[in-house]
């Protein structure tokens, strides 16, 4: 019997386990940290044996192939250990891609990646497909091939994820966008960084897609020097020779060859410039698909958008309270401020992910007048803003960036909750930064 570790025992890695185990391996999970109440609870169900709080090595290291969460980086003591002894490393994704054939819709890029793979997964369900959701969000791929199956899957994938699949492919691929991100697990080498992300397109063949924003320099750069297998569908806001979704007299015009999709762009429930762009590349998916017009007009204009991306959360005395929690990087934070009509008061900070920050420099000297640090080490961001915006502030607990927000926000002004930086060093995650900002805004 094949010996399969998995390393870290959340959501993926106990997916994985639980997969492994029905499919006849001899599975064991080892998580540096501890592992919730509700995943023990399924690997017991399971027989699974597993241990928290340590890796022991001789447990470890004897396996035949190791599944890694995609949170480990490469660089973990125990990674570094098991790449050496010549163990196989591989992600939850590839694993379940190896026990289906199901149709896999596979969505990355620096931004927008969970609001474009939510509106897909929206316009599929609602067009009555068999469709699961997976990857970065809704449940592990691993969890559903094993007990939930269905017929399509729209999957989320993060650099992490796509680092370690070698044999997967996807049917219909999705890049949006390539801005620096994640640095410090890249060796602070942007092209490993690209690299990474063009590993969607990996094993497509000719009956596959490739949708791609054609203006994204990096991108347009890195399909110059690729052969690319699948075929390619473009969008922009202007129509170009080989633009397949673009925005014509404020129309948004998705043009294949088998089919001419128009609706308003007022219409869509997604606003901005950036969202445009979401909706395009979602749209584009389901005409590859063949889901009714009818019904890609009804999801584009009734989607509900995502919890902590630009969310809306109240108006108190006349400010409102933008909850973006999960602008994790600098071009996230950009594309919030451009979409800010008011005045604003900016919340960032967090851990800096080697953020450069120049990029922000512009726009925050033309609509920022308050900028809140809320980190354990704000150096990098004094560095860079102090004598840039008229004040600037250190907070150490959100309910402290609220306060301070509150007190120097004019009445029409918008309070963005915008960090450009990971979470852990005061939150468990973006989600938590963002219910706790929800949480005291809701308080005062």
């Amino acid at each position: 019997m094949q010996q399969l570790v998995i390393l870290g025992g959340g959501e993926s890695g106990v997916g994985a386990a639980v997969l492994a185990k029905l499919k006849g391996f001899d599975v064991f999970v080892s998580d540096f940290a501890a592992i919730k109440a509700e995943y023990k609870s399924i690997l017991d169900k399971y027989a699974i044996s597993w241990e928290e709080n340590q890796h022991t090595e001789s447990a470890i290291l004897n396996a035949h192939e190791v599944i890694k969460s995609p949170g480990i980086p490469d660089k973990a003591p125990i990674v570094q250990k098991i790449l050496i002894q010549g163990i196989p490393v591989i992600s939850e994704i590839e694993f379940a891609g190896r026990y289906t054939t199901s149709k896999m819709i596979c969505i990355t890029g620096s931004n927008g990646k969970t609001t474009t793979t939510s509106l897909i997964y929206h316009i599929l369900k609602d067009a009555g497909l068999d469709v699961g959701l997976a990857g970065n969000i809704g449940k592990s791929l691993a969890m559903q091939v094993a007990v939930d199956p269905h017929e399509y899957y729209v999957v989320e994938l993060s650099s992490f994820q796509l680092d370690h699949m070698f044999e997967f492919k996807a049917d219909v691929a999705v890049l949006l966008n390539i801005t620096p991100d994640h640095l410090d697990r890249y060796n602070y080498n942007f092209q490993n960084y690209v690299d990474a992300k063009f590993r969607i397109i990996r094993n497509q063949t000719a009956g596959d897609a490739f949708i791609f924003w054609e203006n994204d320099p990096v991108v347009a750069e890195e399909l110059k020097k690729r052969t690319i297998a699948a075929k390619l569908y473009p969008f922009s806001l202007e129509r170009h020779e080989k633009t397949k979704a673009f925005i014509e007299q404020d129309q948004l015009i998705i043009q294949t060859l088998n089919s001419f999709f128009k609706m308003p762009q007022s219409e869509l429930a997604l606003k901005g410039p950036h969202n445009t762009y979401n909706s395009m590349a979602a749209g584009l998916t389901a005409t590859i698909l063949d889901v009714k017009k009818e019904n890609i007009r009804k999801s584009l204009l009734d989607f509900k958008g995502v919890e902590h991306r630009l969310e809306y959360v109240a108006t108190v005395r006349n400010v409102q309270y933008i909850n973006d929690s999960k602008a994790t990087n600098v071009n996230s934070c950009w594309y919030a401020l451009q979409s800010m009509k008011t005045p604003v008061v900016l919340i960032l900070g967090g851990t800096d992910k080697g953020n450069d920050y120049s990029e922000l420099e512009a726009i925050v000297k033309e609509k920022v007048h308050s900028l809140i640090f809320m980190g354990l080490d704000n150096s990098a961001l004094h560095k860079y803003f102090d004598g840039k915006v008229e004040h600037v502030t250190d907070v150490a607990s959100m309910d402290e960036a609220v306060k301070v927000a509150y007190q120097q926000a004019n009445p029409g002004d918008t309070v963005l909750l915008s960090p450009c930086c990971a979470s852990f060093d005061l939150f468990a995650n973006y989600e938590d930064r963002g219910r706790q900002f929800k949480s005291c805004v809701r308080n005062l």
